[in-house]
């Protein structure tokens, strides 16, 4: 259905309110899913279960003959038709690749066959994204900002059989979608959102405002965009086609890396809606939002993994061929430190996005720490991964691969790697958010046994009332907290590394006490104390990947597979160092330069340290008008 144009009624422009802490805080607390079918394992660790039984043993994947048919279409592809450097010079998408990736059916890997899709589980198109990662991540990011976050998952999930009809085979055969959320003044923060959706007297919706960073924004036909109801805080998602009256692409973003990339800043000025593009309900947008995030999250890390095996086979043809003093680079001590912490750090990295893509398949698992954690472990890692890569290729690392190939060396780009996969630690929630989000998860349980005690809202009478039941609450939690065996033989059957696994119990018994301690000693302060609640969630992050790749290996010594063995001495490696992290962390989280720093950054901020700054050449860090970029 195509609207008419707009009647007289406007939206007038929402007043520029910024809304309290205490708002902001509401509005993200309701958007929040609660209950499922299976709780997540990650959850239970933070709060000192080791429910190793949830993830136990790893979930399989089965390779059916259709995916693997795709799979070899795609790799040849790739390989034949995406020329990486020449997307990279000229910053478009060429023709060939666009139509060739419709022919392909790329566009439509995760819709049902019912609709024109391919039907892929969640794990075979992750599996997908390994490959394009590998190659190109222009193409990886057109096709997952299409399918993990564009119009097709909120329409599968949350759309009316009528909407699926009518958009999801215009979906797949090649209607290239985007997700619209961000604004100017708007990035984490959905309650300071200022696109409106204003209800006309049919029913129908006239949206107003302007939407930020757009990734496909330029060539998108159809669009989910989130906007709040006027007079309220409560957002809603609408299916918004761009060739409707109103919908403008006002500019083109370019960036660092992922020159390609379709990234637009587009307004919406008296656009009609109709009433049948509403997806849900009313007011239920941000937590369609947060629900397509969830497994669309898994896109990045499996795309990641493909990255860091690339730079794998980069480094290793590299540190055996070239010679220093004598011998192969990759035999001196400092080079062969980092192809060891490379090597086993990108097994821990797929260990972590196999699990959560396979989890996510299950249904009614509660998916969205696993997804958070392996979009953080696997940006955070594979940026360390690239910048040893570079190091390692030195000048030839840095240097672009038109230069390379010009002057007869094999075009290696380590230098385009870096510069495409920087985005990936601010895309679909930045690390810092992932941490906040993380934490949020971690201390859930006590909110609800103790919230009452930190809520500024509750007078001291009713706080008195309720604390003699949590003190009694807390007394059971606390004991079981020092209480059960995780030493031998407990875990036995896994060989060399069942002391990994016993030590990861023990320590998530330590967390979920420390997080504890944290509550207690900072109260309704915790939430400021980002520090603090970061490296709790670093010592899950890291006690987690042990499990996942003891997990792996075993699964692989299981199934018979002939790298079980070289698996495990990567997983036994990974293990060893992730240990020392989780300790010095725990020591941090008690003996640090926290203060200190606050206090400094306050004093920066205030000019104390301005003197720094001279020496050098002043520049207007703010706009004027007129003024064209410095």
């Amino acid at each position: 259905m195509t609207p008419s144009e707009p009647r007289s009624e406007t939206v007038p422009e929402p007043p520029a309110v910024t809304p309290s802490e205490q708002e902001s805080l509401q509005v993200a607390e309701a958007a929040r899913q609660k209950e499922w079918r299976e709780p997540s394992f990650l959850k239970e660790l933070f709060l000192g279960s080791y429910r190793i039984d949830l993830i136990h043993p790893f979930p399989p994947f089965a390779e059916r003959p259709e995916f693997l048919a795709f799979y070899e279409k795609m790799k040849e592809f790739l390989r034949t038709t995406v020329k990486p450097v020449q997307i990279d010079a000229t910053g478009e998408y060429p023709p060939e690749v666009i139509d060739g990736l419709r022919r392909l059916g790329a566009f439509g890997m995760k819709i049902p066959e019912a609709y024109g899709g391919l039907g892929f589980s969640q794990a075979e198109y992750d599996t997908i994204m390994k490959l394009l990662g590998s190659w190109d991540a222009n193409v990886t990011a057109l096709l997952s900002a299409h399918q993990s976050i564009g119009a097709p998952q909120p329409l599968k999930l949350f759309g009316t059989e009528e909407q699926k009809k009518r958009y999801l085979p215009r979906l797949a055969a090649g209607s290239i979608s985007a997700f619209a959320l961000t604004e100017p003044d708007v990035g984490s923060d959905p309650a300071s959102m200022r696109t409106v959706a204003q209800r006309t007297p049919d029913g129908d919706f006239v949206l107003t405002g302007e939407k930020l960073w757009c990734t496909n924004g330029t060539l998108a036909e159809i669009i989910v965009v989130m906007a709040r109801l006027p007079g309220s805080q409560k957002i809603s998602a609408f299916i918004v086609e761009t060739s409707w009256p109103g919908v403008v692409v006002e500019h083109r973003c370019r960036f660092m890396g992922l020159k390609a990339l379709s990234n637009a800043v587009i307004s919406f000025k008296d656009v009609r809606v109709p009433k049948e593009n509403l997806i849900g309900q009313e007011g239920q947008g941000l937590k369609i939002a947060l629900v397509t995030l969830n497994t669309g999250r898994l896109a990045l890390p499996a795309g990641s993994v493909g990255t860091v095996k690339a730079c794998l086979e980069i480094v290793r043809g590299w540190a055996n061929e070239r010679v220093q003093w004598g011998h192969p680079i990759g035999k001196h001590e400092a080079i062969a430190h980092k192809i060891a912490n490379m090597a086993s750090h990108a097994f821990a990295m797929e260990a972590v996005s196999d699990l959560g893509s396979r989890l996510a398949g299950r249904g009614g698992y509660d998916i969205r720490l696993e997804a958070a954690a392996a979009k953080e472990f696997n940006t955070a890692w594979g940026w360390k991964i690239i910048d040893d890569a570079m190091q390692i290729r030195g000048g030839r690392g840095y240097e672009t691969e038109s230069s390379l190939a010009a002057r007869g060396e094999p075009p290696v780009g380590v230098e385009r790697a870096m510069r495409d996969f920087r985005i990936n630690l601010i895309f679909e929630g930045s690390s810092e958010i992932m941490h906040l989000f993380m934490a949020r998860e971690a201390v859930d349980h006590h909110l609800h046994m103790a919230g009452v005690l930190i809520d500024p809202k509750i007078g001291a009478g009713a706080k008195l009332l309720a604390f003699p039941g949590i003190a009694a609450s807390y007394a059971v939690w606390y004991a079981a907290r020092w209480i059960g065996w995780s030493r031998w033989p407990k875990y036995a059957s896994f060989g060399r590394l069942a002391g990994h696994l016993r030590f990861a119990e023990r320590q998530c018994r330590r967390l979920a006490r420390e997080t504890f301690h944290g509550m207690a000693i900072h109260r309704a302060k915790l939430q400021r104390k980002q520090a603090f609640l970061f490296r709790l969630v670093d010592i899950g992050l890291d006690l987690y990947a042990v499990t996942v790749c003891v997990l792996r290996a075993r699964a692989l010594r299981d199934e018979g597979r002939p790298e079980a063995t070289s698996a495990e001495e990567l997983a036994d490696l990974f293990c060893r160092a992730a240990r020392r992290r989780v300790k010095r962390r725990f020591h941090d989280l008690w003996f640090n330069d926290d203060t200190a720093k606050v206090a400094v950054a306050r004093n920066a901020l205030q000019g104390r340290y301005a003197w720094l700054e001279e020496g050098k050449v002043p520049r207007e860090l703010r706009p004027r008008q007129g003024d064209g970029p410095v």
